[in-house]
């Protein structure tokens, strides 16, 4: 295969060109629809809102006007009222008024988000009050491009400070580019058949960014120092190819394997967000298998040019850190435990939900409607349960029947339990409870138990703060089932790989160490603080864990590949683990670098749950390649000595293949792939 890609690599870039051209095309002609509906079809909340014919009762959005003068206010809504009515198909209707008149609302009706963008770039200045939209279409977001530049930027900087070489710099960048502009373009087409959220692409970008530039990173790398050594251009790139290459097909076919695993939470829930993180590592990760080897041999020896100067040192610094761990390794590898422990300590209370207007930025029109609806209305205004008379069963009915009484005789019940502030009429079959606390309060969690626990059976509950608690509890039920999948998958990949048990039990149980860490850092800064503090939003920790533990089986792979291949040449497991830290710190350093700046720069997107996203794996990235690799890796390596290496004879590739035919000679006793095989 390289050999073929090394014969036509003006043809392969050229076709890599064509391939991105027309798939930029395609999604620019055809681009797949958005859909933010995480609604479990079987839940009560769905349920209850198909019996309704339709969402549950309340406006996509609503004007809030605020002012210290009641009659102000009064004409202000009036004046802002006229102007949003000329838009063409907004629908205004009055609203709720504050018992002191210093707030008033109006309900706004629109058919799509373009006339809610219209509605948003109108007007809204009135002298004497103040004019804020509450809904979700009114939110501000981050444009894409500003992110993505920052880290690129940063990618930039540590390559060259990695490389020292400007087109050794550039190659990794290019790649990685490509790959995720067809990531998303791919993403963007297959929306038409499988349905992904609005946040998707960036998804895909985050990923595709940070795993495809490591990826090309690591075989260059390579090919540079196959150069160093004497060789050839072609057999420097095969060889790189034959190492380096294999570990990338295996790290990419790793991190999408675990990224399907959010497919446990069903494929209506999880199959758009694992489309997204499989698009964008899928080509990337072929981009550096086939695009690169093409560029490195247009390059060939002038990779090198246009270079810093260099600094040589006779005894690398991670040899010297390596041998210091392997000195004392139960004392390094219980401090480093120590530490992985305490940073994963708060993730025991972590708390699932969705974010809402309260945990976006004051400079947002929604924060500040949701701000002054939640003084003037209480904090539940913003939250309300919908209760649905079924008409005899918890089965919906097509007939209305008896539904009037049993709606009755429901809010009556409702008015008297604790911590419901009022209860309101909104149609013959639903009636709206307002909670006497927000949406992410715990307390409203428990009362829309009680309400279902104690509310007669043909009386449904629904309303977004139901959806979104219906989908939190499906979240937790399947997390276990997710997390057994990708653990499972992993250890068997790895055995296959590395022809050890010990070796993937170990990575398995670091990994998860990586994990807990960074689920520690997101509860310790998005859900404890009290100004802007909330629950993590229910995705989020089922996709941290499967995409973080795919990063973490990369540097696994990339870094066991070199120890197993100096313990395959020498049979010295100290100085294998010595060896191969000291081959592999460099780049795994470099790439994780660039990983924790790609994805540190999403923390500071609008978008609360992209935040989160960037943050943990930031920070499951940087534990993971200091505190992991660094110390706990080669503590645990040189503990367990030459019991690393353990495989049962029965699996051995070689002892299976004699098993088939006759027997001429005895088996080998370097069962196993050869030197060669990964690094």
């Amino acid at each position: 295969m390289t050999r073929f890609l090394l014969r036509h690599r003006w043809p392969v870039v050229l076709a890599w060109v064509a391939l991105a051209a027309a798939l930029v095309a395609g999604a620019a002609a055809r681009p797949g629809p958005a859909d933010d509906d995480f609604a479990l079809p079987a839940s009560e909340s769905r349920r209850a809102a198909e019996l309704l014919g339709g969402p549950p009762p309340g406006p996509p959005g609503t004007l809030v006007v605020a002012g210290a003068d009641p009659e102000r206010v009064r004409q202000a809504l009036g004046e802002l009222t006229t102007r949003l009515s000329a838009i063409e198909s907004v629908r205004v209707a009055p609203g709720p008024t504050s018992q002191d008149g210093t707030v008033a609302t109006a309900s706004l009706g629109y058919p799509d988000p373009a006339t809610a963008l219209r509605i948003k770039e109108t007007n809204l200045s009135v002298p004497g009050a103040e004019a804020d939209l509450a809904g979700n279409d009114f939110a501000d977001f981050t444009l894409g491009g500003v992110t993505e530049g920052v880290g690129l930027l940063a990618a930039a900087v540590i390559l060259l400070l990695a490389f020292r070489s400007l087109i050794a710099m550039a190659l990794p960048l290019v790649v990685g580019v490509v790959g995720v502009v067809c990531g998303v373009s791919l993403l963007s087409l297959l929306q038409n058949l499988v349905p992904a959220p609005s946040f998707a692409g960036y998804l895909t970008i985050m990923l595709g960014l940070g795993v495809g530039i490591d990826y090309a990173l690591l075989v260059v790398t390579r090919f540079r120092t196959s150069l160093h050594d004497g060789l050839e251009v072609e057999p420097a790139i095969a060889t790189a190819m034959r190492t380096a290459g294999r570990s990338v097909l295996y790290a990419g076919l790793t991190v999408i394997l675990t990224g399907a695993g959010i497919l446990f939470l069903g494929p209506e829930q999880g199959g758009g967000i694992a489309l997204a993180a499989g698009c964008g590592v899928l080509m990337v990760m072929l981009a550096a298998l086939t695009l690169l080897p093409a560029l490195l041999r247009v390059v060939g020896n002038r990779i090198d040019r246009f270079g810093l100067p260099r600094r040589e040192s006779r005894t690398p610094l991670a040899a010297r850190w390596s041998a210091a761990v392997q000195r004392r390794p139960w004392g390094f590898g219980l401090i480093a435990l120590g530490v992985l422990t305490v940073m994963a300590l708060p993730a025991l209370d972590l708390r699932v939900g969705w974010s809402d207007a309260s945990n976006r930025p004051v400079t947002d029109t929604t924060r500040r409607a949701h701000d002054t609806l939640a003084r003037a209305f209480g904090p539940g205004a913003e939250a309300p349960l919908v209760l649905v008379a079924a008409g005899g069963s918890r089965t919906p009915r097509s007939s209305g029947e008896g539904c009037a009484a049993e709606l009755v005789a429901a809010c009556r019940w409702a008015e008297r339990t604790p911590g419901v502030a009022r209860v309101t009429a909104a149609g013959e079959r639903a009636a709206l409870v307002i909670p006497a606390t927000g949406a992410q309060d715990v307390r409203t969690t428990e009362l829309l138990h009680r309400l279902r626990a104690e509310l007669p059976e043909n009386v449904l509950v629904t309303g977004s703060t139901a959806a979104a608690q219906d989908y939190a509890e499906h979240v937790r039920q399947r997390l276990p089932w997710t997390v057994g999948a990708v653990l499972l998958a992993s250890f068997v990949l790895l055995t296959f790989v590395f022809r050890s048990v010990v070796v993937p039990l170990k990575a398995v149980a670091v990994n998860l160490l990586s994990v807990g860490a960074a689920y520690g850092v997101i509860v310790a800064f998005f859900q404890w603080p009290p100004d802007r503090g909330g629950p993590i939003d229910a995705w989020v920790p089922t996709m941290l864990f499967v995409i973080t533990f795919g990063l973490s089986m990369d540097y696994e792979v990339f870094l066991l590949s070199r120890i197993r291949e100096a313990h395959l040449r020498t049979g010295d497991n100290s100085h294998a683990v010595r060896e191969g830290l000291a081959a592999t710190a460099r780049v795994i350093s470099a790439a994780a670098a660039i990983m924790v700046c790609v994805f540190a720069a999403f923390g500071a997107f609008d978008d609360r749950a992209l935040r989160i996203m960037g943050v943990g794996l930031a920070a499951a990235v940087l534990v993971d390649a200091t505190i992991v690799r660094l110390v706990l890796v080669p503590a645990a390596m040189q503990v367990l000595g030459e019991r690393n290496w353990w495989f049962p004879a029965r699996l051995s590739p070689r002892r299976l293949r004699t098993s088939r035919r006759v027997r001429r000679s005895q088996p080998r006793a370097d069962d196993g792939p050869g030197p060669g095989f990964l690094a």
